[in-house]
């Protein structure tokens, strides 16, 4: 796509505009307001100013190419077809650069993980896949909490929630939302037969400043004594807090050993999940409206399958099938996998624009 002239300067102006109120700013609160959007601005405009002066110099150095003097014009003639040929990764780069951002793509995030069709197996493999995200995060420099986790009787999780917070982590990982489906011969199995078990991951967007109000009348509280691994602490005092969100029905779980530490803790779960219900129904009312998006978007979607008797992955939305399977669950491939979903997308949207 070749981005207008006018937009790129556009773009330049702006981002200057910011950097010199940002130099003459002295209320705290503008201060971060502009710091965020000069650091959002200041990529977008190199490559706007790399692309302007790429431009401008190909035009100078067809100019040159017809002058009078020859070896400045053979001169120039190499240089022009050198740099014609890196153009079009330039303006690739600005298109993406400008394509429309989601809000909430910069944010923390929670993932919760639940074993679904399969009992034991699946259990089994929701650990797996908690485990994989862990060490994905450790790899991109983020933090891992764990927020809640109900364990499944042989190991692994029923149902786990964790808090990831770093550098772009909801919009790195968006696309893991849905269901993943794992085929292999389960430790429980005497016979050796493959079973096809599944687990359930959501993505839900944590941003710093969440907008939702909650009304404590609407929300029951019930403590209860924490279970699973918990040394000496556990089943000694009532410190675990479920809460319940009335008109949704949304419950969360917390239990780690403080009963206040719960109580804040299960306040922000809920927070996240009515702001992920509210932004699931607002993307459900424009998915009609958008072309070649990756996958429905539905969290009930199968996505992919971990394939252990082959070693193979395959990400049903985009047609990916890797034989790394040991890699990709170890977390150490798994960028692999998230970088292809992220370029379809752009690939997608790029395609959009231009229709």
């Amino acid at each position: 796509m070749h981005t207008p002239a006018s937009r790129l300067a556009q773009v330049i102006d702006r981002f200057d505009q910011v950097e010199a109120r940002l130099g003459a700013a002295s209320d705290s609160s503008e201060i971060v307001k502009l710091s965020k959007e000069h650091a959002e601005l200041r990529p977008v405009a190199e490559k706007a100013k790399a692309l302007r002066a790429a431009r401008t110099e190909l035009d100078e150095l067809a100019e040159m190419m017809e002058s009078g003097d020859a070896e400045m014009a053979d001169l120039a003639r190499e240089e022009f077809y050198e740099l014609k040929e890196t153009l079009p990764a330039l303006e690739l780069e600005m298109s993406l650069a400008l394509l429309p951002k989601d809000k909430d793509d910069a944010a923390n995030a929670l993932i919760e993980i639940r074993a679904g069709t399969g009992g034991d197996e699946a259990a089994l493999f929701a650990g797996d896949l908690y485990r994989m995200y862990e060490r994905y995060a450790q790899l991109q420099g983020w933090s891992w909490e764990l927020a809640s986790a109900s364990e499944g009787e042989h190991g692994g999780y029923k149902e786990v929630i964790a808090s990831i917070s770093g550098n772009g982590v909801f919009g790195r990982l968006k696309f893991e939302s849905g269901v993943h489906r794992v085929q292999r011969v389960p430790a429980t199995e005497s016979q050796g037969r493959i079973h096809t078990s599944a687990a359930t991951v959501a993505i839900m967007p944590q941003p710093e400043d969440i907008d939702i109000e909650l009304n404590m009348s609407e929300i029951r509280v019930d403590t209860m004594r924490a279970s699973g691994a918990g040394g000496q602490h556990v089943n000694k005092t009532d410190s675990a807090v479920r809460m319940t969100h009335l008109p949704t029905g949304i419950a969360v779980v917390c239990q780690e050993k403080s009963q206040h530490q719960n109580r804040a803790k299960a306040i922000e779960l809920l927070k996240a999940k009515l702001y992920d219900m509210q932004r699931e129904a607002a993307n459900a009312e424009r998915a009609a409206e958008r072309k070649g998006q990756i996958g429905s978007g539905d969290r009930s979607e199968r996505i992919r399958t971990y394939n252990y008797p082959q070693g193979r992955v395959s990400d049903h939305r985009i047609n990916l099938t890797l034989y790394k399977l040991d890699d990709i669950v170890a977390g150490d491939g798994l960028d692999e996998v998230v970088s292809a979903l992220i370029a379809e997308d752009q690939a997608a949207r790029l395609a959009a624009l231009e229709d």
